[in-house]
């Protein structure tokens, strides 16, 4: 038995740029080690796996070392996939069961909307080793429910940042969020996330970073929609917009891999 498998670029401005994720269409549920290991195989920031339902699909993301809870790159490419394989219609909203309850995608022209959970973010005293792994000076250090969030002053800051990934892999956090607000004109704040406990030493575009920056953004400059760059290698731009207790995070996708799986559960 084979599988549907794709690969597209995410948050993405045209092909090889955004983030890229793979994608599995199931017809029956698999084990977790057996998804565990086609995600170490593909060896991308997350591999998505569908299973269809009466409502909508199951989805599951699986970076190349564990299992996530959120995974905003990897359901827009999920949606994308849907719609161009004529799976759904280009018109309907896509609905999907996740260990973060459900979440819809919807069409918005080229664009894909995602409505996602808002992440709050508290103020905390960074963790021993923080600050010297990220090599920074900070404006503020928050947490979120998966992650770190430091402010710093200036996007010149964040795109310079090398890290101390060893370093950085030892503190007990899903990932590390570096924002800053904005120079480049066309663009509100910047952002990189690291996730290295989670085997992704740089994440290109993270759309579940962007439901914390949403909130964060949203409540210190009092505004609730933002143009987003995250300024990874490969970059990416979300349009993102503060919604009640929901962020609503748009971007384009590309399909660049199509072919199938051909080991079975």
């Amino acid at each position: 038995m084979s599988f549907p498998l794709y690969q597209v670029d995410a948050f993405a401005d045209g092909p090889f740029t955004g983030n890229p994720a793979a994608v599995v269409l199931l017809p029956a549920a698999a084990e977790a080690p057996w998804m565990l290991n086609v995600a170490a195989e593909m060896n991308l920031a997350a591999t998505a796996f569908l299973v269809r339902r009466d409502d909508g699909y199951d989805l599951r993301w699986f970076t190349p070392t564990v299992e996530i809870d959120l995974c905003g790159h990897a359901t827009l490419a999920s949606a994308h996939v849907l719609r161009e394989a004529g799976i759904l219609p280009k018109d309907e909203v896509a609905r999907f069961h996740t260990r973060s309850g459900l979440l819809t995608a919807a069409p918005d022209g080229p664009w894909i909307e995602l409505n996602f959970p808002a992440t709050s973010v508290e103020p905390v005293d960074p963790p021993p080793g923080l600050l010297t792994a990220l090599g920074v000076d900070t404006q503020f250090v928050g947490r979120s429910k998966f992650d770190y969030l430091v402010e710093v002053a200036s996007e010149d800051i964040v795109r310079s940042l090398r890290p101390d990934f060893v370093a950085l892999r030892a503190l007990p956090a899903r990932g590390f969020i570096v924002t800053s607000l904005a120079a480049t004109p066309g663009w509100d704040f910047v952002s990189r996330f690291f996730a290295p406990g989670s085997g992704i030493n740089e994440d290109p575009v993270t759309g579940s970073a962007h439901c914390a920056l949403t909130a964060y953004w949203s409540r210190k400059l009092a505004c609730e929609r933002f143009t987003a760059r995250q300024m990874s290698p490969r970059g990416g731009t979300l349009d993102v917009r503060l919604d009640g207790d929901r962020v609503r995070l748009r971007g384009r996708a590309v399909t660049v891999v199509q072919g199938e799986l051909t080991v079975s559960p």
